[in-house]
């Protein structure tokens, strides 16, 4: 990606993309290799049916009427084709995997790699009990789950990370010289992103302002109380991430304006002890990915400080919306400068 920015600078050294849709492919790439040891045209079509499947299901929410999915419109009809599309290209990954291990041959060392063998090593040691390991099926949508959590969160983060770097330079400029300091020219590599304090700040209130997912559901398995709630088993309790991130309450009269510092000493001071910072989620089921998404978004920024500084177009329209994560509605249109 940086070469083909390279390559489309002018002759005075600067040039004005939509960062988005690079920062998609980027991300997605990332995660087929890295999944499924695959390139990302291999998985391209997943990827897009994926994203399609995203938009209707973000329309369905916004006008939902309780059993309208069992009703033969056009928008239903689709959802079904996609899904079946989706699940018959896994299905081919996945069979030739399966083919190789029963072959005795070594299987890639990449995510599907480890499922796979795992799964198959369970089911093996407990033969006897028959609802032991993963079905097919099951092991299809965790695939799906792999596609759409590992690339399009990504993304999003580095994409916000950006905009928000080039509306506040002096920022841009701290990073940078974090990163030159940390790294010089060379390639980041896994001991120094742990000294990235500043940029560990960035990502943490991007994050907090930008968080990909908005909002995330939780069904109560038991019956509960909650402080002077009473939660029945069955209900579904909508945990508005973006909202709580917002609240002067708990982050201060200042909690609109992109002000890294106060993730300084960390996520638990910047709290106040509360739970109230949860972009991964958080308990048991928070995200599986969070230390990866982390990690790959500090290896991207680093890379693209260490050769260009950016700055928004005047082009650049500012309308977050929500298609299953927060994108950016028009693009993100920045002006690069080559360093």
């Amino acid at each position: 990606m940086v070469e083909k920015w390279d390559g489309m600078l002018s002759s005075d050294g600067k040039c004005e993309i939509d960062i988005w849709h690079f920062l998609q492919n980027l991300t997605g790439d990332i995660i087929s290799k890295t999944a499924f040891g695959s390139s990302y045209e291999e998985g391209k079509k997943i990827f897009e049916l994926l994203k399609e499947q995203g938009g209707l299901i973000t329309k369905l929410y916004y006008a939902f009427i309780p059993g309208s999915w069992l009703l033969p419109t056009a928008t239903n009809k689709r959802m079904r084709e996609i899904s079946k599309d989706i699940e018959a290209s896994v299905k081919v990954i996945i069979n030739e995997r399966e083919k190789t291990m029963k072959a005795g041959k070594v299987m890639n060392r990449d995510l599907l790699g480890i499922l796979l063998e795992s799964n198959h090593r369970e089911i093996q040691e407990h033969s006897n009990n028959k609802v032991v390991g993963m079905t097919s099926q099951e092991v299809i949508e965790e695939c799906n789950a792999f596609y759409l959590a590992g690339q399009e969160t990504t993304s999003v983060l580095l994409v916000w990370s950006m905009v928000l770097l080039s509306r506040y330079p002096d920022w841009q400029d701290r990073t940078r010289e974090e990163v030159l300091q940390v790294f010089g020219d060379q390639d980041p590599n896994h001991e120094g992103l742990s000294r990235l304090k500043i940029m560990t700040m960035i990502l943490y209130e991007v994050l907090r302002l930008y968080p990909p997912n908005i909002y995330f559901n939780r069904v109560v398995h038991k019956d509960v109380k909650l402080g002077n709630l009473f939660l029945p088993a069955g209900v579904q309790v909508s945990m508005p991430i973006l909202l709580i991130h917002h609240d002067p309450n708990i982050w201060g009269e200042d909690a609109t304006e992109f002000k890294p510092e106060r993730f300084s000493e960390g996520v638990a001071k910047a709290t106040k002890g509360q739970a109230s910072f949860f972009p991964f989620g958080f308990g048991p089921r928070i995200c599986i990915g969070q230390n990866f998404a982390l990690m790959e978004a500090k290896i991207v920024l680093s890379l693209l400080l260490q050769r260009f500084s950016f700055e928004l177009s005047p082009s650049y329209t500012h309308a977050p919306t929500t298609v299953l994560t927060l994108n950016p509605k028009h693009g993100a249109h920045v002006i690069l400068h080559k360093l």
